[in-house]
C-alpha cells in the first residue's frame, strides 16, 4: 500500500537507517504490516558479525518503531507531510528476541496500536521471518514537533 518513495515522504530516515521497504497492509488507527528486505550489503553486517551475519536486535526494534510511526501518520493524514515532526522512543517493554535474522530474510513487521493520546503511542510489535517470530516488544513513542 506504500512503496519506498511514499515511505520516504512520510519518514525522515534515510540510508542506512530507513528500515521499512514497503507497507503491505494498513488498517488506520489499528494496525499496519510492512516488510524489510534484509541484504548482505547493509552497513551493520560489516561488524555484526563478519563470519556469521546477524541483524542486530536493536535494528529490528527500530524497524518496528518506524512501522509504528507510519501507522500513526497513515491514521492522521494531516500529519503526513510535516517536515518538523519526529517520533522519539519513550520506552521499550518486554522485548524478546527469538530467531536470528540473516541476509536473504524478509522481515515482516506487524504493529498494532494499543493506545494513543496527544501524540503518545503505545504499540505491540512483532517482527517475523517465514511465519516464525524473530522479535517482539511493546514500543512507546511520542510525536514531537522540532524546529
Amino acid at each position: 500500500m506504500l512503496n519506498i518513495h511514499e515511505i520516504q515522504q512520510r519518514l525522515p530516515h534515510r540510508f542506512p537507517f530507513l528500515l521499512v521497504d514497503r507497507v503491505i497492509a494498513i488498517e488506520a488507527g489499528k494496525s499496519l504490516r510492512a516488510l524489510k528486505n534484509v541484504s548482505c550489503n547493509e552497513m551493520h553486517f560489516l561488524g555484526h558479525f563478519p563470519q556469521k551475519m546477524v541483524m542486530p536486535g536493536v535494528l529490528m526494534l527500530e524497524a518496528l518503531a518506524q512501522a509504528c510511526a507510519l501507522l500513526y501518520i497513515e491514521s492522521h493524514p494531516e500529519t503526513a507531510h510535516d517536515d518538523n515532526a519526529l517520533f522519539l522512543f519513550t520506552g521499550i517493554d518486554n522485548a524478546k528476541f527469538k530467531r536470528m535474522v540473516e541476509p536473504g530474510d524478509q522481515l515482516i513487521l506487524d504493529v498494532e496500536l494499543i493506545a494513543e493520546r496527544h501524540g503518545l503511542l503505545k504499540c505491540r510489535g512483532v517482527a517475523s521471518v517465514d511465519g516464525e517470530v524473530a522479535c517482539e516488544a511493546i514500543l512507546k513513542s511520542m510525536r514531537r514537533t522540532v524546529s
